[in-house]
């Protein structure tokens, strides 16, 4: 669910994208799933040619395309009995943001810290 229009490697980095499903489970309980979907650089990627290696000016081609830049998709997820969108959509762009610039903050102290925030009361402040 969180990448409704499937997992694609991409030429491009993507925009990141945020959205809400909601899940119910059998007691027909309700869940929100805040979803924060973004495109990171996998430079590590080699792609084998079966061809025979051939010699080149005195060098020998191993038959390897060298590595290409693409992007993959990740996402964050929230999953929560409560509907506050726009809380859990900055929440989780806190998260994106120090995973992205490197902060110097430990993502699970950050992680911790926000599960073990008072969420206010349907309809008070936030």
């Amino acid at each position: 669910f969180c990448q409704p229009g499937g997992w694609q490697l991409s030429k491009e980095r993507k925009q990141p994208t945020f959205f809400v499903v909601v899940l119910t489970d059998i007691d027909s309980e309700r869940h929100y799933c805040s979803c924060l979907t973004f495109y990171e650089a996998e430079i590590n990627l080699q792609f084998s040619v079966f061809k025979g290696t051939k010699e080149i000016e005195g060098e020998e081609e191993s038959g390897l395309i060298p590595p290409a830049e693409v992007f993959a998709p990740k996402s964050l997820v929230l999953v929560s009995r409560l509907d506050y969108p726009e809380i859990f959509r900055a929440c989780l762009g806190l998260i994106y943001t120090v995973y992205v610039d490197s902060l110097n903050v430990s993502l699970e102290t950050l992680i911790a810290n926000l599960c073990s925030c008072l969420v206010p009361a349907s309809g008070g402040s936030q």
